[in-house]
């Protein structure tokens, strides 16, 4: 018995599904990006509470770790001593909505301060493909972690305020290559 209808290849039925998965992922992007301009305050709550839950369980789970029979006795001191940390930093986050996001800008801060100097100090020590923008990269991640360390409460705000208009853009971005790739998936012959 035949019949005339063509199965469905697999790069023909995962085209067809992508773009409904990257139209989701679009409009979510753009729907919380108009949410974070709109609620700036209680984006940065709901941040800071997140980031105290974020610091509560890696600190329990640095805990569990210290007491693993598979480091050595120095790692396991320092990960007692972080998880004990992390534990106390996050139950600070959730006796103050501003002291969480003073931590979260500190915590950042930090971060991009040594990612910008390592990146930095790697670039000027190996010669390494794109020397020139590793360098200004890390200076430009080094100033923002600065910024971040001295202004932590204003410059989470303005992070705020900034990854909301990229959510927009990104999720506009998204939304049209949905539509780019529906139209490609049609293109796709039978059976391929």
């Amino acid at each position: 018995m035949t019949t005339n209808s063509v199965l469905e290849g697999p790069l023909q039925s995962l085209a067809k599904s992508a773009w409904q998965s990257v139209l989701v992922i679009g409009i979510l992007s753009v729907i919380l990006g108009v949410m974070m301009l709109i609620w700036r305050g209680p984006t940065l709550v709901v941040v800071g509470i997140l980031f105290g839950i974020y610091l509560v369980v890696s600190g329990v789970l640095q805990l569990i770790a210290a007491f693993g029979t598979h480091v050595s006795t120095g790692m396991r001191v320092l990960a007692f001593i972080t998880g004990v940390l992390s534990i106390i930093i996050g139950i600070f986050c959730f006796r103050d909505e501003l002291t969480s996001i003073l931590l979260l800008g500190l915590w950042i801060g930090i971060g991009w301060l040594f990612r910008g100097i390592s990146l930095l100090v790697a670039a000027i020590s190996e010669p390494v493909p794109g020397r020139g923008w590793q360098i200004f990269f890390g200076v430009l991640t080094a100033i923002a972690g600065v910024v971040l360390i001295v202004w932590p409460i204003t410059s989470t705000a303005t992070l705020v305020l900034v990854a909301g208009i990229w959510l927009i853009v990104l999720g506009i971005m998204e939304i049209v290559t949905a539509f780019g790739i529906r139209k490609d998936a049609k293109k796709i012959p039978a059976g391929v």
